[in-house]
């Protein structure tokens, strides 16, 4: 396995900016050391190169003092603001001139006439030239002792590796904080993409990942993702149609069921037909409000009164209650509690919420159904309560435990789940101390204008 794929699966890793950072403390690491070293290689180089033009500079100097007599013989003047640079004394640059057979013309350490070829050390560098002087070649060789360097010089290359290191290590750290910025700013649109994934579920399967300033190479991905979108979409669409069909295909045959039941001469019977027929009657008018739920889009400028709606299911549900020997009572706000939502969804949530508490109350006690001016509905009972491990099961649909003695289908609470997701609100169940259980929605509520707002109204235009 290659080392890219050990990294790709290494689990310490799965961030991709903590990838591209790794890697980019990786790279800064290796130019932090290898930088400082070709910088010096450089910097040798183009000293020795000074070096050379320099020693050729003074070799041509040189060339320039070598006069030719009448005689045919040459003569070199040196000057004397150059003869002390070239003495022995201060023995650090040197020269010679040869003839074209190497014969020693003039020296600053030999004398004329020495015709052995000059052994310069190791530690001598230098440059040389030749000219035609009268018809005769001339070479002209400048050195420098490197023993007796400039100090400067030599202080400036021992020291360059160790200040360039202090200056390139911070510069390559900025460089590499500059680089997460900039990468996180060309992977925003990925983030804003993710945002809007999580906001796609069962309602609202219409949203689609967005495609504007998404990178050329993750566009395939996002393009993939918003097909396999649309064939969801129209999986659930099917899905909904088939149960709101289902459900007014229904509605036909049970009312035809009913008519005939009532011919039935059997009293019992009839009776007892007649409660079958209304347990399916309601499982279908479930069904047909879960379809609803599923393709229900708000008007974010609808408003609904909690206070109103609650009062007109207390109003609707009491006869059953009290069929049942048993009460329901509303409480809470006196005042209009609004929110931002559809009140027909609403009522059938609550309507839904009393009619279980009033199915498993106990004989002879009260539903209450409160009404908080914080936007909260709660609806209590005197039942067996709930067991924690059911607390998240009774929202599912068509779940049904001990507790749902009734012919229902376990739909009740599913719908109330919907409805509260449907206008981002909570719903919760606990037991309460003294026996039974509390069912909360949570709304937010809107803020009504108080008196100083409705006195001072909106600023006039200019």
């Amino acid at each position: 396995m290659s080392a890219a794929g050990v990294f790709a699966r290494s689990p310490t890793f799965k961030s991709l900016i903590s990838r591209i950072v790794f890697l980019h403390i990786v790279a800064v690491a290796v130019v932090a050391i290898f930088l400082p070293l070709v910088l010096f290689w450089l910097l040798n180089s183009e000293i020795d190169q000074l070096h050379r033009d320099a020693m050729r500079a003074q070799a041509e100097v040189l060339a320039e003092r070598i006069v030719p007599q009448a005689d045919g013989t040459l003569t070199f003047n040196l000057p004397d603001s150059l003869r002390g640079l070239y003495s022995e004394a201060y023995g650090r640059y040197l020269y010679d001139i040869r003839d074209a057979d190497g014969r020693l013309l003039f020296s600053s350490r030999r004398k004329t006439g020495d015709t052995t070829p000059q052994r310069l050390s190791e530690t001598i560098s230098g440059a040389g030239v030749s000219r035609v002087i009268e018809g005769r070649t001339v070479r002209i060789r400048v050195a420098e002792d490197l023993a007796h360097r400039d100090v400067i010089i030599d202080d400036i290359v021992s020291n360059f590796f160790r200040q360039v290191g202090w200056i390139t290590i911070p510069i390559l750290l900025i460089l590499l904080g500059i680089d997460i910025v900039i990468f996180r700013r060309a992977i925003a649109p990925l983030w804003k993409a993710s945002e809007e994934a999580s906001n796609i579920g069962p309602a609202r399967t219409d949203i689609r990942l967005p495609t504007e300033q998404i990178p050329r190479e993750i566009m395939p991905l996002v393009t993939a993702v918003n097909q396999a979108l649309d064939r969801l979409e129209n999986g659930f669409r099917v899905q909904r149609q088939f149960t709101a069909d289902a459900a007014h295909q229904l509605r036909t045959p049970l009312a035809i069921l009913r008519t005939r039941i009532e011919t039935l001469a059997d009293r019992e019977v009839r009776q007892a037909l007649h409660a079958d027929i209304e347990a399916m009657s309601r499982i279908v008018a479930q069904l047909l409000e879960i379809a609803e739920l599923d393709t229900l889009v708000l008007d974010p400028g609808e408003t609904a009164d909690l206070r109103a709606v609650c009062t007109e299911v207390v109003g609707s549900i009491a006869p059953f209650a009290l069929a049942q020997h048993k009460d329901i009572a509303l409480k809470g706000a006196d005042a209009p509690v609004l929110i931002h939502g559809n009140s027909e969804m609403l009522q059938r949530a609550i309507f839904n919420l009393a009619e279980n508490a009033i199915k498993f109350t106990a004989a002879d006690t009260s539903v209450d159904v409160e009404v908080g001016e914080d936007g909260s509905v709660r609806v209590r009972d005197c039942g067996p309560g709930i067991t924690a491990a059911e607390r998240e099961l009774i929202f599912q649909r068509f779940w049904r435990g001990d507790r749902q003695r009734s012919d229902g289908a376990g739909l009740g609470l599913s719908i109330v789940r919907g409805v509260a997701d449907d206008h981002a609100a909570t719903v919760a169940v606990e037991n309460l101390p003294g026996g039974g259980a509390e069912f909360t929605l949570r709304f937010r509520p809107i803020r009504e204008a108080t008196p100083a707002d409705r006195r001072t109204g909106p600023e006039p235009a200019d």
